[in-house]
């Protein structure tokens, strides 16, 4: 950050929204850790529901109130300090502050069923379990008192009763667990990208949710079917209630969840992505069926995630429609393509970002996530990825590329690019970077990113120590993409780089056919778009923008159906007016509300832009398309980098005695 005074504004700014969004959040879970007690339920609850139930919202406007409000506020905030700080503070040194303050990196577990475990995660996990076991407990012990009274007045045994208020309760702890269930999933979130996640890092919260999830609502339905089969009301089963909660809509989604939740394990998840894939969109029927089971005033508990998904997962959508300008395609040896796109200049993202690729010509559906390897800094129109076969579509998409006769056109749509807000790898003096095989990917981002900060902000830069390991000799060539194509006006001998670089299943060096090695000029296309952000440089304000907007039209449409149908029927007595025909609304008017805000933001950007696309186009078309073959890859000194560069052959990288390695329990990624 600037030491002017716009770098000490953005400070006192900077504290005072961390601050406001902490105190929000800190208030936001006293109301769940408050939630399951009397003291909520019957003092603090009706108190915000006498003021806040109105002929507009209804008794539905509490929840909204007090559950769905804080988060959304949070995002907006959170959206805007994002904008701010990628406005003023092109260093990202207090977003990277904030991060190191709320998440640490220090390893708890690297081994195990859940994977690698910060102690951060290890101590937010611990508090989040806490919060379950109470909340049990608490629901538990204050409905048993009255266990009972309640089985005497139905002529059940106690122990009947107990049982129902057993699933009752394990139902309403679920609750808990899915109004957390949806954040992790939202790639482009402000929420995440404000504490220092992204998407492809904090997918391992989804899935310890979702199978804390599932666990504890396939609970809750085993206790209700085991009570209505021992009290001899085993047709409740087939009760869809018009004003109460609807168990067979709850029966239908707990159905899709457990489908979902059966073929997310592991051993089918790797065996079987595509069961995996296509019946994890079976949350679209799950959420429906909840919806109508709780009714649309208890889902505003666990909105706000959703919420945030739906409008990413709409946002995705509109960027997957536009098909991207594909500039080159570089057959490497070892069945490895690296692809050039065209980007737009406004685009800028940090280095390890990833971005996800479609072909139409392979698959329509099939989305594949892979690393970004240029860098926005250096490479200002350009956006390129490196794929290495290792499945059936990344093989049919070398085949695609390496036939004899290539194709001058390939059509690809992109959604992304998704990274982490800021980088923190140049506060060190050395980076060890370990790879094996096509995961020396990212690290050609991040050693771009050192070239071009050694370049500019004469800083001094950290020393990379690179570990690296292939299967085979001809692998190495993916280490030529280390270095920026010719050209370029920047002085790499700044660069301090050494290479160990391992090959596993060959003892002796071979020599690469340097005619497999060629470089395909595709013909561009008038349709075709360079990639960009789906709202254009000011994608955080104009984030904030939609999550706030679109709330309010929510609001709005909310309202005036209330005021005007609802409640001359129902009188907020919530008898007579039928539940399933308001969670309907509740539903179509969060779909709409997201689709009118998101689509207008994304045209009035789309035509914004519209001059600097027609001008990458007009450029486009100007280049003439040809296939070129290369006697070798196009980049600095390749001698330089072939003296840092050490090949062991027949060996494997023995970490354990690198002496320069610290304790795994100290490592950090990026």
């Amino acid at each position: 950050m600037g030491c002017g005074p716009s770098g000490a504004s953005m400070k006192i700014v900077s504290a005072l929204i961390n601050l406001l969004l902490m105190v929000v959040f800190l208030g936001y879970m006293m109301i769940w850790f408050m939630k399951p007690t009397n003291t909520f339920y019957l003092n603090w609850f009706p108190d915000v529901e006498k003021k806040t139930s109105s002929t507009y919202l209804g008794k539905q406007g509490s929840t909204i109130l007090i559950c769905a409000f804080p988060i959304l506020f949070i995002a907006t905030i959170a959206s805007l300090y994002l904008h701010l700080e990628k406005k003023y503070d092109h260093d990202h040194n207090t977003s990277k502050s904030f991060s190191r303050m709320i998440l640490s990196k220090r390893l708890a577990i690297t081994r195990g069923p859940l994977g690698i475990v910060t102690w951060t995660e290890l101590t937010f996990m611990a508090m989040f379990v806490s919060l379950l076991v109470w909340s049990l407990y608490s629901y538990m012990h204050d409905m048993f008192a009255f266990a009972a009274v309640e089985a005497a007045q139905e002529k059940f045994q106690v122990w009947d009763v107990k049982l129902e208020t057993a699933g009752l309760s394990l139902g309403l702890v679920g609750n808990t667990c899915l109004a957390f269930l949806f954040f992790p999933v939202a790639r482009g979130s402000s929420v995440l990208q404000y504490v220092g996640l992204t998407s492809e890092a904090s997918i391992k919260y989804h899935i310890w949710l979702g199978h804390i999830t599932m666990a504890i609502f396939t609970a809750h339905g085993l206790c209700y079917v085991t009570y209505w089969s021992l009290t001899h009301q085993i047709l409740q089963m087939l009760e869809w209630g018009k004003f109460m909660v609807s168990n067979v809509a709850g029966e239908i989604a707990l159905l899709a969840g457990l489908v979902m939740w059966a073929t997310s394990f592991g051993r089918i998840r790797r065996k079987i992505f595509e069961l995996f894939y296509y019946s994890h969109h079976l949350y679209v029927v799950f959420v429906i069926f909840y919806v109508f089971h709780v009714g649309f005033a208890e889902f505003c508990l666990i909105l706000p995630g959703f919420y945030l998904f739906l409008i990413d997962r709409y946002l995705r959508l509109l960027q997957s429609q536009q098909k991207i300008r594909s500039v080159t395609a570089r057959i490497l040896p070892s069945e490895t393509v690296e692809l050039n796109f065209s980007k737009s200049s406004g685009l800028s993202y940090a280095p390890t970002s990833i971005a996800f690729i479609n072909v139409p010509s392979i698959s329509r559906i099939q989305w594949h996530p892979f690393t970004v390897t240029s860098n926005s800094n250096m490479d200002s129109d350009k956006l390129s990825v490196v794929i290495k076969c290792d499945g059936s579509w990344s093989h049919k998409l070398y085949q695609i590329l390496s036939s004899a006769s290539p194709t001058n056109r390939l059509e690809v749509s992109i959604e992304g690019p998704y990274g982490p807000p800021s980088t923190n790898f140049m506060r060190y003096e050395k980076l060890v970077l370990v790879s094996g095989g096509s995961g020396v990917t990212p690290f050609i981002s991040i050693i771009r990113e050192i070239i071009f900060k050694s370049n500019t902000t004469g800083s001094k830069t950290p020393a990379i120590h690179l570990i690296c390991a292939f299967k085979k000799y001809a692998n190495l060539a993916m280490l030529e993409l280390l270095l920026p194509v010719s050209g370029t006006t920047l002085d790499l001998s700044r660069l301090q780089l050494q290479i160990e670089a391992y090959i596993t299943q060959e003892t002796e060096p071979k020599t690469v056919d340097q005619s497999s090695i060629r470089t395909i000029l595709f013909k561009p296309n008038p349709s075709d778009a360079p990639v960009s952000a789906v709202l254009g440089p000011n994608s955080w304000l104009w984030l904030s923008v939609i999550i706030s907007s679109s709330f309010i039209i929510f609001l709005l449409l909310t309202g005036l159906l209330t005021r005007f149908y609802i409640f001359p029927i129902d009188h907020n007595t919530n008898m007579k007016y039928p539940m399933p025909a308001s969670s309907a609304f509740g539903m179509l008017f969060v779909c709409v509300a997201i689709t009118i805000a998101a689509s207008a933001a994304f045209l009035w950007n789309k035509r914004e832009n519209a001059k600097e696309l027609n001008q990458i186009r007009t450029t486009d078309m100007s280049t003439p398309a040809s296939l070129l073959y290369e006697t070798e890859l196009e980049s600095l000194p390749h001698q330089s980098l072939r003296q840092a560069t050490t090949v062991q052959l027949g060996r494997r990288p023995n970490l354990k005695s690198k002496q320069f390695l610290p304790p795994m329990s100290e490592f950090t990624n990026f």
